[in-house]
């Protein structure tokens, strides 16, 4: 196949991104696209430019479409933007690739720990990067509030070599950050067995377009408790004259907490998280709030189990090409993931991998 020789008009390529996400040497890659390795080494370093038919041969290897992996434009036009603007100044941020553009991301604290940022953000510039030019590239960003998705982080690393940047935001404020294209996956878990659909249609109703649900576990939630407080069912829970800590708007908790408390003063405390409601209870701020059986029982403290809900991960079907969505689904289908989500109390991991993909006009169909 022919290569061409560089021209004036740069071309960025993020052919070592995609190879290095599926575990594969130049010499691999070379044998299955029919280039060789130098040809492979040399695009990568920007110095050739490939031919249309090396570029397509390249797609097809990745599973992807071409302007996936290369894209003409000059250097302003690669420059990151934030995803949303840092709390102050100096700020460490994260750098990721969603949807062909670069995002920068103020670091946050997360149940990840921490994960090494990209470089140092002073007086409004952006510094030098601490990290590989392709981490970007090899970063998958996610909204959602599962306290274990340290486990999910740890397999995409082992497995794919992919970098998973994990933010705590409730569900419907996850999903507006996935309609504006700020990062790449939401996690949902609005439906209850009452309402088995509400997913699909909270995910529906942000995104307007095509998207697909991956599923993670049904868990159970309920009521912590602290257990001087002797409560053992909910009932008991809302005739006590009991302190009680929210949740913020948005998320599953502050929904159920409506119901429970209608007519009665809103809480006073709000806290961001699972484990965030069940410290407050720990702590003593609080006597009773709504959290996930895992960080209740994490904690040692009582719990009071209300519903089950369907977690979901979900992602615009247009990125069902991206090799770090494909590692995502891989991973989760995994039976080392599996295992370790089955061992957690509370997670129910009968459909974990499913796939439901659903239309932009309202028609869903099962994945296989």
């Amino acid at each position: 196949m022919g290569l061409c020789m560089s021209e004036e008009r740069p071309l960025h390529n993020r052919v070592r991104a995609h190879r290095l996400v599926r575990g594969w040497s130049q010499d691999e890659l070379a044998v299955r696209a029919g280039v060789s390795r130098a040809g492979i080494s040399a695009i990568e370093q920007g110095r050739i430019v490939p031919s249309a038919a090396t570029a397509l041969a390249l797609a097809t290897v990745f599973g992807c479409r071409v302007e996936d992996i290369f894209s003409l434009g000059d250097t302003a036009a690669q420059q990151p933007q934030w995803a949303w603007p840092p709390p102050s100044d100096p700020y460490r941020y994260w750098q990721a690739v969603v949807a062909g553009n670069k995002m920068l991301y103020p670091v946050e604290p997360a149940s990840l720990g921490v994960v090494p940022h990209d470089g140092v953000c002073k007086d409004g510039a952006v510094g030098d990067q601490h990290q590989d030019s392709t981490v970007p590239d090899r970063t998958l960003v996610i909204a959602c509030c599962d306290p274990a998705v340290g486990l999910l982080a740890s397999a995409l690393e082992h497995t794919h070599g992919i970098r998973l940047i994990a933010f705590q935001r409730p569900s419907r404020a996850a999903l507006a950050l996935l309609a504006q294209g700020l990062i790449h996956v939401a996690g949902v878990h609005l439906a209850g067995c009452s309402q088995p659909s509400l997913n699909v249609t909270a995910a529906r109703g942000a995104l307007r377009q095509g998207f697909t649900l991956l599923r993670v576990a049904r868990w159970h939630e309920g009521l912590v408790v602290s257990p001087d407080r002797r409560v053992k069912s909910v009932r008991a829970a809302l005739q006590a004259k009991l302190r009680w800590v929210g949740r913020e708007a948005g998320s599953a908790v502050a929904e159920i907490l409506d119901e429970l408390l209608a007519g009665r003063s809103a809480p006073r405390r709000h806290a961001s998280s699972h484990r965030g409601v069940v410290e407050a209870v720990r702590c003593g701020w609080a006597d009773v709030g709504v959290c996930l059986r895992l960080a209740s029982e994490e904690a040692g403290l009582d719990f009071v189990g209300i519903r089950h809900e369907d977690y979901d991960l979900c992602y615009p079907a247009e990125y069902e090409g991206d090799p770090r969505i494909q590692a995502l689904v891989e991973t989760v289908r995994s039976s080392t993931y599996r295992r370790m989500l089955k061992d957690l109390p509370g997670y129910d991991t009968e459909k974990t991998g499913e796939l439901q993909r659903v239309t932009a006009s309202r028609k869903h169909t099962p994945g296989k």
